[in-house]
């Protein structure tokens, strides 16, 4: 059974299994024998990251082929040079690789198939279903018509046979400028579809391609050369997002015009949308070039490597796509569900242990200067097998500011003057005030211990409202930390009324000086924990060193958000 499967109970009350639309399309293909196997790809074009979206993509494409026992390909859907660098290729394999689909030994290139397409681009001239035209861009999208126009007959379509081969070989050999001559197919100029209005299927580009170098001249258009492609490999089911349902005639018209034996089917299903996020790679790259990021994996960002840097697990984002379905029909997902995903994952498969942000000092007075004890701590109540930890307890610590204050509101109970609290896994202390520097701050909180509280010793004569953590100030692990937040200022929404981003200038809070226990100095990149009372915390990948610690927030500990039912 597919992660998108859902168990339902029928109206006798036993188990069925709830099939979502795709596999549903399956099931009868495999029943009538329209293929006797089951194969997908995932088809990125290697112009950008990858983002949250793409995901449900990779892992639908994936899923679908494990769940029928079938292949999965990788194809980079590599056809326009002008807008391709191979450092998104490797971009875009490290993440599929790290969320875990696996494409085994079928990498390919939509590059590797230009001779095959070059061929059928031929084939369709000598059949009468293609021609070179000389109209410019302008005057293409003028005889293409609109929706309520029909489009009208290209002047040059009436070229003969062996003209069009002329030309088109003229135009392979490099003899026109990019732009002077593109291949158009011959369908109907009065389609109600405008996709299928003689679409245009090879243009010239004289522009090195990052896998064929300047091999070629003129490169076949995506609507072209995807259906190409999928045929070429044995693509069963094509699955693509809802805004190619338009582009499937000519999908169809092309690989039925190239007569393969096995035609793929293409199936739509309806994309991934998040509430405020920012996924448009022209809306990051300014953002990048502006230095309102720090890269296309700033961990305010949703691309895949972001997610990843901030400390998001392949778990958690499977979860969110299973929880998300496949659907026909678009919707949006709030960010939220995201967000419980990565605790759910999160809160029984990592240590949880403590950090200090916001540091004062606490001197316990009579506890003997210069001694050092260590005391137990679970790395996790919710599983056992985490095991635990020794953690130096001595006379001065650190502890949040905001776990003391001088007048304390009702229901305050952590210290204030007179007030006892638990230090977590460590004794009982009694707060007996504070000192301050020249502007009132408090540099110092004093507090006494009783040496009868000790955690575990079964001391249970009375009972303390409060518990805070703390860090031992001679084995502290200075750390910096970063609290990210949306990077798009919620209550506004994503875009002002002119068409800008709406950002949240606190979308980035770095605290420089924070103090953790000591078992964080082996902490190493992508490593994640939990940070008791504050939330999950990941060591960032880009920017922490052995010898300075840098911390990104993955999420808070609570959220409000409820899964809907």
């Amino acid at each position: 059974m597919s992660e998108s499967d859902k168990i339902l109970e029928n109206s006798e009350g036993e188990e069925r299994v709830s099939r979502n639309f795709i596999e549903q399309i399956i099931d009868k293909d495999l029943a009538e024998g329209v293929y006797d196997t089951v194969r997908t790809r995932f088809p990125p074009e290697p112009n950008g990251y990858l983002h949250i979206g793409h995901a449900k993509s990779i892992l639908l494409n994936y899923g679908i082929a494990q769940a029928y026992g079938g292949k999965f390909n990788m194809r980079f859907d590599d056809t326009n040079p002008t807008k391709e660098k191979i450092e998104f290729v490797e971009s875009i394999i490290e993440d599929i690789k790290w969320l875990g689909a696996d494409w085994e030994d079928r990498l390919f290139f939509a590059s590797d198939y230009f001779q095959q397409m070059y061929e059928g681009a031929v084939k369709l001239i000598k059949k009468g279903k293609a021609y070179v035209s000389d109209l410019t861009a302008e005057q293409l999208r003028e005889y293409r018509g609109n929706l309520t126009e029909p489009g009208k007959e290209d002047p040059y379509s009436k070229r003969s046979v062996e003209e069009n081969l002329k030309l088109f070989e003229e135009m392979k050999e490099g003899k026109y400028k990019d732009g002077e001559k593109v291949l158009r197919a011959r369908i109907d100029v009065a389609s109600p579809n405008l996709n299928m209005r003689d679409p245009v299927i090879y243009r010239v580009a004289h522009m090195p391609h990052h896998n064929t170098g300047d091999t070629w001249c003129i490169y076949p258009m995506y609507d072209y050369a995807h259906p190409i492609e999928d045929a070429i490999e044995g693509i069963t089911h094509s699955l693509c997002t809802l805004e190619f349902e338009d582009h499937r005639p000519l999908y169809d018209w092309v690989v039925r015009e190239l007569e393969y034996q096995h035609p793929p089917k293409q199936i739509e299903f309806a994309k991934l949308y998040l509430t405020n996020v920012v996924t448009g790679k022209r809306y990051i790259k300014k953002l990048v070039e502006d230095g309102i990021v720090d890269g296309w994996d700033d961990p305010r960002l949703v691309s895949i490597a972001a997610l990843r840097r901030r400390g998001f697990t392949p778990d958690s984002i499977r979860k969110f796509v299973e929880l998300c379905g496949i659907s026909k029909s678009n919707s949006s997902v709030d960010y939220a569900m995201l967000e419980y995903c990565i605790r759910e994952d999160l809160k029984v498969k990592k240590p949880r242990m403590m950090a200090v942000l916001d540091p004062v000092k606490l001197i316990i007075d009579n506890y003997p200067e210069g001694q050092t004890e260590y005391v137990e701590a679970p790395n996790n109540m919710e599983n056992e097998e985490l095991g635990s930890r020794q953690v130096p307890f001595s006379r001065e610590l650190y502890i949040e500011r905001d776990d003391f204050m001088e007048e304390a509101p009702k229901k305050y109970f952590r210290l204030f003057p007179g007030n006892e609290v638990r230090l977590m896994n460590a004794y009982f202390v009694t707060c007996t005030g504070c000192v301050k520097d020249e502007n009132g701050k408090v540099t110092e909180v004093h507090a006494v211990y009783d040496p009868e509280t000790k955690c575990g010793s079964g001391f249970n004569a009375r009972k303390v409202k409060g518990t805070i953590h703390w860090v031992p100030v001679r084995e502290a692990v200075t750390a910096q930390v970063r609290l990210y937040e949306n990077i798009i200022n919620e209550e506004k929404g994503v875009y002002n009324e002119d068409g800008s981003l709406n950002l949240n200038p606190d979308s980035l809070i770095v605290l420089k000086e924070c103090y953790l226990e000591p078992a964080f100095q082996d902490a190493k990149a992508y490593d994640s924990f939990q940070f008791v009372r504050q939330g999950f915390f990941c060591v960032d990948a880009k920017d922490s060193q052995p010898d300075a610690l840098v911390f990104n927030r993955i999420v808070s500990l609570k959220s409000s958000y409820v899964l809907p039912r």
